[in-house]
């Protein structure tokens, strides 16, 4: 249900890269849009920690299978389903859109394996950045625009609550919270309940065992807060699933043994 993101050279939504800069890229310019159509049929999307206390109110947190762990907001419970967006890629609601989805076409990275620095870089594919009419410049006289500069220091925030991000799971792994989660979801008219899983969650029971000393540091760090914003979350898988199958999205009915 919840994989990581796709582990090949490509983060996911990105079809290509290239990196910006003033030379080739002199008279392009960025244009915003209200399609997000690379969230169209995208059911988890990674999220940083410190956007939990926002992001609990609209999805379930979990975290992604396999040895590297990622925090994802669950936006729809099985692959190929989004319920907060049409097919253009229009949000249905008010919702909120984690930040790694509002950095799309751009994203900062090393432009050869041996670099120490990360530069700006965007998906040449998106029809978002280009040589446009109407948007808003990225180069004024070969110098970067406002727009350029604040894109890249949302990409630099974005990279700094990753570092975050990285060290609160390794806190979860360092105590061995994490577990496979489980949910299983009953319908009314249907003997047997739909059953999700392929994520992690974490182990309430783990937890109430903590040490009184690191739950102290925890809860001053600002850690514990978090747990409990994902654990929360949860609750919200039912909703979900609710709004899949009035969407008519819902999975196949579960047959009787």
């Amino acid at each position: 249900m919840a994989s990581a993101p796709q582990p090949a050279n490509l983060p996911l939504f990105y079809r290509d890269l290239t990196p910006l800069n003033s030379r080739d890229h002199a008279n392009w310019k960025s244009r915003a849009t209200d399609q997000a159509k690379w969230l169209v049929d995208q059911h988890a999307v990674p999220l940083t920690v410190e956007e939990f206390p926002q992001a609990q109110r609209h999805f379930p947190i979990v975290f992604s299978t396999g040895p590297d762990s990622v925090p994802l907001a669950l936006m729809g419970l099985n692959e190929n389903v989004n319920v907060f967006v049409d097919a253009e890629g229009k949000l249905t609601e008010a919702v909120y859109v984690p930040a790694y989805a509002r950095r799309y076409p751009f994203l900062l990275a090393k432009l050869t394996p041996e670099a120490s620095e990360l530069s700006l870089c965007f998906d040449p594919t998106t029809d978002l950045v280009g040589e446009f009419d109407e948007g808003a410049a990225l180069f004024e006289n070969s110098e970067p625009t406002e727009t350029c500069r604040n894109m890249l220091n949302f990409c630099e925030q974005f990279e700094q609550a990753g570092m975050r991000t990285g060290a609160f799971i390794a806190e979860l792994n360092k105590q061995d919270l994490l577990m496979d989660g489980e949910v299983a979801i009953q319908r009314e008219g249907f003997d047997q309940p739909y059953i999700y899983r392929g994520f992690r969650m974490v182990n309430q029971e783990k937890l109430r065992e903590v040490r009184g000393d690191v739950l102290r540091g925890w809860n001053q760090s600002g850690l514990l807060p978090l747990i409990f914003a994902h654990l929360f979350s949860l609750e919200l898988m039912r909703d979900i699933f609710a709004r899949q199958m009035r969407q008519g999205k819902g999975p196949a009915p579960v047959l009787n043994a």
